[in-house]
């Protein structure tokens, strides 16, 4: 993928044919992934969680630029049903109560070839600030990719059930596809 500066040129302004303006997420083609270990820390585990929807707003410059996503909590997913059941229970993710997971960001941070999009996660009606690293963004006029990481301690969000035995952090890869 190609560094973000793709999507900004030396004056912060979009280039490269990504077009300033809105964009819609396109759920079928955005995906979030994850890393975690369990059992204090032997056994890796991988999943992932669905984009339900989202807008972008490509600003002129760039760091104008706002995202707001909803994630279905519902969506997580690491292939093992009675592990997803469990996350998914009031225990961890409480998705009869908590739906969604929500990003809205405040800021973009541009920095050489890399960028940094700040915002509020809600996770189970918790809030908190997150960073995302913005590592790729590709595209023309009508469409981009974009890919972004982050790191999330679950503690932060008052998940804190299963000490050891459940990871307390998850590293996080979005790819996102967004349309005009």
């Amino acid at each position: 993928m190609t560094a973000i500066r793709a999507a900004s040129d030396s004056n912060g302004d979009v280039g490269q044919g990504i077009a300033a303006g809105a964009y819609t997420i396109d759920p079928t083609r955005s995906e979030i992934t994850f890393r975690t270990r369990a059992l204090w820390g032997l056994l890796g585990v991988r999943g992932t969680f669905s984009v339900d929807s989202g807008t972008v707003e490509v600003g002129a410059p760039v760091t104008a630029s706002t995202v707001e996503a909803v994630v279905s909590a519902a969506s997580f997913s690491s292939g093992i049903a009675q592990r997803d059941e469990h996350v998914r229970s009031s225990d961890y993710l409480d998705v009869v109560n908590h739906p969604s997971i929500v990003f809205a960001s405040d800021r973009f941070e541009w920095s050489g070839s890399r960028g940094a999009l700040h915002g509020q996660l809600t996770v189970r009606g918790v809030t908190r600030p997150v960073s995302l690293d913005v590592i790729g963004v590709t595209g023309g006029e009508r469409e981009f990719t974009a890919r972004a990481t982050t790191r999330i301690d679950r503690f932060d969000f008052e998940v804190t059930t299963g000490r050891g035995m459940t990871g307390r952090t998850l590293q996080l890869t979005l790819d996102v596809v967004a349309t005009r």
